[in-house]
């Protein structure tokens, strides 16, 4: 996705934890960001669901590298975790924003990959779109 806003602002919605729910479909509120986050093994703590179902658990960081790229490990039980990338990269005066997950544990993963597919892609899209907005409109 393209967004109209440089590669460090969009970086520095990443970076802030707090955020998360702000732009992740699904999460409804942030308990608790480790200091070091987005550093390698670091978690936000967070909430999914809609309240007053609402099921805590959190998100590890597995690899960054500050700037362009983030991998997490998304829990979300009883469906499971998944594995998402987010990569920013320069692209003219604004960002271009890729974002890929898929299942990796728990009983989602029993969903064949074509039934998973069009719904992660439809939820990643949405989370892009909300990424963007906050990123274009950061002071």
């Amino acid at each position: 996705m393209s967004v109209d806003a440089p590669p460090g602002d969009v970086w520095g919605v990443l970076a802030d934890g707090w955020l998360y729910p702000l732009w992740v479909v699904g999460a409804c509120r942030v308990r608790e960001v480790d200091e070091t986050w987005p550093e390698r093994g670091s978690k936000i703590h967070h909430s999914v669901g809609l309240w007053p179902a609402v099921l805590d658990d959190d998100t590890e960081v597995t690899s960054c590298v500050a700037g362009s790229r983030i991998a997490l490990r998304a829990r979300s039980w009883p469906a499971g975790s998944a594995d998402v990338t987010i990569q920013v990269e320069a692209e003219g005066a604004g960002a271009r924003v890729r974002m890929e997950e898929d299942v990796a544990h728990g009983p989602a993963r029993l969903a064949p990959r074509f039934l998973r597919a069009p719904v992660l892609a439809w939820r990643n899209r949405e989370s892009l779109r909300r990424l963007a907005w906050l990123s274009e409109r950061r002071t």
